[in-house]
């Protein structure tokens, strides 16, 4: 077997992956909506909510998307840092929206003081912030840059992209403001992909209620008309559901505070590691990820032919993403990956420098 050192999909336990076999329900059955209230109930742990959690068959594209066309009706400030924060930019303007940017160099982050500037010059419906650029190894600062906004525009929605994060970081949902926060079901969540999940606020119902032209899908109205029903408007992927279901049971059985120690000391071994074979983390000190490491590539690594060596071993990384490909490379070290792990990986990587 292969294990996954890229930043999803992520491997997948034995038992989390039987779980999908299970036969199937009609999904407007007592049986499945037992279900499917009970996921709802663990996700809100994972996401320190009271708020409702939307389960929607759509991966967290889609909920970028979805976020978009619910609560924008014309102007929203993108935070761009990376390649995931660029692409919810480009959501933005082709679902029609008047998007500004707010750009810092990829594997920066968003200093709060920037974000203040921004806001204090136009009203924005809604702020996009992806809080760990994947792309990047940068983890942006959500709790102040949630606290700027809502001392300097406090009607302006908080959206954020959590998706290689949220269940291997501590995202307090509640407690920092956030309106909107997505993730997808195949990164720190560790399960197969096809499913995103939203915690969404009364402001948001609020204000969708005012945005025309949401869509049918994504309609975050008409997902909170089923969601009080334990369903969804769409058949649900209920495979997946089942898989979700043994997944949180395992993570809450971990301890959510376990979970999010065992990836932060995972970061700082692989980063250490890193720093000490001459190779930098592209994202400055004190903002680097604590589920993925872009490694800056010093030493002119031929990615390829690493990775090829690294599955004679049953291991794979990752290169870097767009514009930083093969100038960097990316360890993810999310969902079940254990120290063990990342110490067998960095021991094959040490061979392969050893023989450049």
């Amino acid at each position: 077997m292969t294990h996954m050192f890229i930043p999803g999909p992520v491997d997948v336990d034995p038992e989390v992956m039987q779980a999908q076999t299970k036969p199937m329900l009609p999904h407007r059955s007592a049986e499945f909506e037992q279900i499917f209230r009970g996921t709802e109930a663990k996700l809100k742990k994972v996401f320190y909510t009271d708020t409702r959690i939307f389960q929607p068959p759509a991966t967290g594209t889609g909920m970028q998307e979805t976020g978009i066309r619910n609560l924008v009706q014309k102007d929203v400030l993108s935070c761009v840092n990376g390649a995931f924060s660029e692409r919810w930019y480009q959501v933005a303007i082709t679902n029609g929206k008047q998007a500004d940017r707010l750009d810092v160099p990829w594997g920066e982050i968003i200093p709060p003081d920037m974000l203040a500037d921004a806001l204090n010059k136009k009203f924005y419906e809604a702020v996009t912030i992806v809080h760990n650029e994947t792309s990047t190894g940068a983890e942006n600062p959500l709790k102040e840059l949630s606290a700027v906004v809502h001392e300097v525009s406090p009607d302006t929605l908080i959206l954020v992209d959590a998706v290689s994060s949220l269940g291997g970081v501590k995202i307090e949902t509640d407690a920092w403001g956030v309106d909107f926060i997505l993730t997808s079901s195949q990164k720190c969540l560790a399960l197969p992909p096809g499913m995103s999940f939203a915690a969404v606020s009364d402001r948001c119902l609020t204000k969708a209620e005012t945005v025309e032209n949401r869509g049918w899908y994504f309609d975050i109205l008409r997902m909170e008309k089923h969601r009080i029903k334990n369903s969804t408007a769409m058949t649900p992927a209920i495979s997946l559901i089942w898989a979700l279901d043994v997944q949180l049971d395992h993570m809450l059985a971990e301890g959510l505070e376990n979970r999010f120690a065992r990836h932060n000391a995972m970061a700082e071994r692989v980063q250490t590691w890193a720093i000490e074979h001459g190779m930098a983390p592209l994202a400055p000190e004190g903002y680097r990820s604590k589920t993925v490491s872009t490694i800056k590539n010093a030493h002119g690594v031929d990615i390829p032919a690493l990775n090829k060596f690294l599955l004679s071993k049953g291991m794979r990384i990752a290169n870097g993403y767009g514009n930083l490909k093969n100038n960097t490379f990316r360890i993810a070290h999310m969902g079940e990956t254990q120290m063990h792990h990342v110490n067998e990986l960095l021991d094959a990587f040490e061979t392969f420098l050893e023989k450049m």
